[in-house]
């Protein structure tokens, strides 16, 4: 029954880890592209948001198929630019990020955003607010740099505070209207990168910008939770192990101690293959029942942790991936069903490497108990 157990815990175990990784990269697919990425982006050739130095070539003019996008509210052009603010007395860098008001694929609230104000608007996440300790309605002194390289200031309104799980689009981030950022740094009718709702068919033929689809902007998401996985894998493996031991040792046991059972098997005329196939058939019956003992206590809390989900320890999101303050995990049926195969090959595996033996027993010396 122990080994029942413990096989019933390395179910639940496995199911439970790696529906917390498959629900963190759903999650943050989701929060990120209805954020931040809509269907792709388009970066300008000299872009690297890794190197801030590239910002001041990172910019050109928008290519006339974007630029209709655009005009239909179906792609966000996007300019990026460095800055300084000086919030309470203290000096702070952000990105100066302008961003087409018209635009309706991303969740950014751009309404609120006023291009036509004589005064600067801009928008900003309540990480940034939080950090910077601003509120909705205050003035901010921020410093830039325009296309010259020379230095200017002025006073910016916070017309807005949003929430988002993306601390991409949220820290150290301040939005202003791109048509504003470019009358400011002298860089009239250009952008740096320009999010789409569908890329179009000709995406790969605009000179001067590259496309970046999912498989491109997630690669980092996708790298630190394959990390993850293999770090949480460690703790299951070694539950899983541990019930595989005890099963070997039983088998070993079992079969030491019926070797008169064995030798009446072959004597009556059973095949060495048949008895080996009954013994390993009982070992592989613990994984069977671990199935229904652990669906038993496992599909109440799994089914408990995926509607309510999991509690984040605060300081998650500043790892710069989208992380919500709860996480929800996402068992799949591909995860229950794989997760079940695994467990019972293992354990059918284990059952029949100690019952290999019945194969070079006596019979005659197996009913007298002794073992050959």
């Amino acid at each position: 029954m122990l080994i029942v157990f413990v096989l019933s815990l390395a179910y639940v175990l496995i199911i439970y880890m790696n529906g917390i990784y498959q629900g963190w990269d759903r999650q943050a697919r989701f929060e990120t592209i209805a954020w931040e990425v809509a269907d792709g982006q388009y970066w300008h050739e000299h872009y690297d948001p890794f190197d801030a130095m590239t910002l001041v070539d990172a910019h050109g003019p928008v290519p006339p198929v974007l630029e209709s996008l655009a005009s239909e509210g179906k792609a966000a052009p996007v300019l990026v630019t460095q800055a300084t603010i000086y919030p309470e007395g203290r000096m702070m860098g952000v990105m100066l990020k302008g961003i087409d008001t018209r635009q309706k694929i991303l969740s950014l609230p751009t309404e609120k955003l006023d291009p036509d104000s004589e005064e600067i608007t801009a928008i900003i996440g309540i990480r940034m607010a939080k950090s910077a300790g601003l509120e909705t309605g205050d003035y901010i002194l921020v410093r830039w740099r325009d296309v010259h390289g020379t230095f200017d200031a002025a006073e910016v309104k916070i017309s807005g505070i949003f929430s988002s799980q993306v601390p991409a689009v949220d820290q150290g981030q301040l939005w202003i209207p791109i048509q504003t950022l470019q009358k400011i740094t002298g860089m009239e009718g250009d952008a740096t990168l320009v999010t789409v709702e569908d890329a179009p068919a000709e995406r790969s033929t605009l000179a001067g910008w590259e496309f970046k689809g999912h498989d491109f902007l997630f690669k980092d998401l996708e790298d630190m939770i394959k990390t993850k996985k293999v770090g949480g894998s460690m703790f299951y493996i070694i539950i899983l192990a541990l019930a595989l031991l005890a099963i070997f040792d039983t088998q070993v046991l079992s079969i030491f101690r019926r070797q008169r059972e064995i030798g009446t098997y072959v004597a009556m005329g059973m095949t060495r293959r048949q008895v080996v196939g009954i013994f390993t058939v009982e070992g592989a019956t613990h994984a069977i029942l671990a199935v229904f003992l652990g669906a038993a206590y496992g599909f109440p809390l799994l089914l408990w942790t995926q509607k309510n989900g999991i509690k984040m320890p605060e300081g998650t999101d500043d790892f710069g991936m989208a992380a919500a303050e709860h996480m929800y995990p996402y068992y799949s049926l591909g995860l229950v069903v794989g997760t079940i195969i695994l467990v019972m090959l293992a354990t059918t595996v284990v059952s029949y490497m100690p019952s290999r033996k019945i194969s070079k027993m006596n019979p005659n010396e197996a009913i007298r108990g002794k073992i050959q």
